[in-house]
């Protein structure tokens, strides 16, 4: 079982929890079990004991990092580097969805939120009037509200 788990998970301490999970799901299911070729029945629930440990841990990977809680855990020493590293991996973040921004809109949103221009300057630099501005903000604030996920920024 153990091998059959492992060929699918890649890790030693992941395919011995499937391999102990399909000792309790052969128990629970002998009474289910047809008497029909008990190797085959075994491995089919070892492997597929392996395949949904593989999936809840690549749904793990996928959920973003609670930086609250790991910041509840951590040791006070290490909060300032901790502090730091979440610091930086938020701002590149950002970085990674402005970049996303269509361009009209990222030149706005980059010089009034980032640079702190006010719509005079920002018009004056750009040469568009003061309600371009204010129109290309409002629909970049609304492009922002559509396309990216409020969760991850919370």
């Amino acid at each position: 079982m153990y091998k059959v788990t492992y060929s699918v998970l890649r890790d030693a301490k992941e395919a011995e929890d499937a391999a102990q999970e399909t000792f309790l799901q052969i128990y629970k299911s002998l009474p289910d079990y047809r008497h029909q070729g008990l190797k085959t029945w075994i491995t089919r629930i070892a492997l597929h004991k392996a395949i949904d440990a593989k999936r809840r841990r690549d749904r793990l990977r996928e959920h973003p990092v609670d930086y609250d809680n790991v910041l509840s855990i951590t040791p006070a020493q290490d909060e300032d580097v901790l502090h730091g590293v979440i610091r930086r991996d938020r701002r590149d973040r950002l970085w990674q969805e402005v970049e996303s921004l269509p361009s009209v809109h990222r030149e706005v949103v980059v010089a009034f939120y980032l640079e702190q221009k006010n719509y005079e300057q920002i018009a004056a630099e750009h040469g568009i009037t003061l309600k371009t501005v204010e129109s290309r903000l409002y629909r970049a604030r609304n492009w922002i509200r559509t396309h990216w996920k409020e969760e991850e920024w919370l």
